[in-house]
């Protein structure tokens, strides 16, 4: 990551970065990676402009366009969930404010990224470009996947599914890793699935969380609005 400030002068979040960090320890995060790459990436960056001030709260944050930049601790639990290595090939789905693609790009991983919200994606490509972070993106429906860069060692969905999508299982390396939310449009439950074979599976359950929908051919039908990149 390119460095964004002079060298004489301090950066203004460093303090809050690592007490975010700290809080986040105390909650039970264990990955010391994942920690590590968030005490280096700003996440003021990627927040809206009118809540940068709110930026190291454990909180979600609104974007616009009915999404939110998800909460630090859900960041950093499903991210722990993916049990990455460096050098392994990560789909991301939903960039939304672009920090999870980031902060898997700090971990080493080679990072594609689905969106379907225009604005969203031209701004989280611009914060990638400024930032120095080499990552893949394309414009369109998550829920399919990506599959011309399959199969993925990880594939992790920040939005809430109905089911989990059958195109993100089959574009899922055999022992790779997906963790995506599946639920109702209210609460959804974290699942984790390792891939052990050709056509077998293996799923595990981590609790309630509440994302917004994923929406597309293989999640919700419903929009609350389209994407047009006109």
């Amino acid at each position: 990551m390119q460095q964004q400030q002079r060298n004489d002068f301090p950066d203004p979040y460093a303090e809050l970065r690592q007490m975010l960090v700290e809080h986040l320890r105390r909650r039970g995060i264990r990955d010391e990676r994942v920690l590590a790459a968030m005490a280096r990436l700003p996440r003021e960056r990627f927040v809206h402009p009118s809540f940068v001030h709110r930026a190291y709260e454990d909180v979600a944050l609104p974007l616009g366009f009915n999404q939110t930049i998800s909460q630090p601790y859900t960041v950093a639990f499903m991210t722990s969930l993916l049990e990455l290595e460096p050098g392994e090939k990560v789909l991301e789905i939903g960039t939304g404010s672009g920090y999870q693609a980031a902060l898997l790009a700090l971990m080493g991983a080679k990072v594609y990224t689905v969106e379907r919200h225009w604005e969203l994606y031209q701004r989280a490509r611009r914060i990638f470009a400024e930032l120095g972070l080499s990552i893949q993106t394309r414009f369109g429906d998550g829920s399919i996947g990506w599959a011309e860069h399959a199969p993925y060692d990880a594939i992790i969905v920040t939005a809430g599914a109905p089911q989990i999508p059958k195109p993100l299982l089959e574009q899922l390396a055999i022992g790779g890793r997906l963790v995506i939310p599946v639920g109702d449009l209210q609460s959804q439950v974290l699942v984790r699935v390792r891939r052990q074979s050709e056509q077998e599976y293996q799923y595990e359950e981590f609790g309630e969380f509440r994302f917004v929908p994923l929406v597309g051919k293989e999640g919700w039908q419903d929009v609350h609005s389209k994407p047009n990149p006109s």
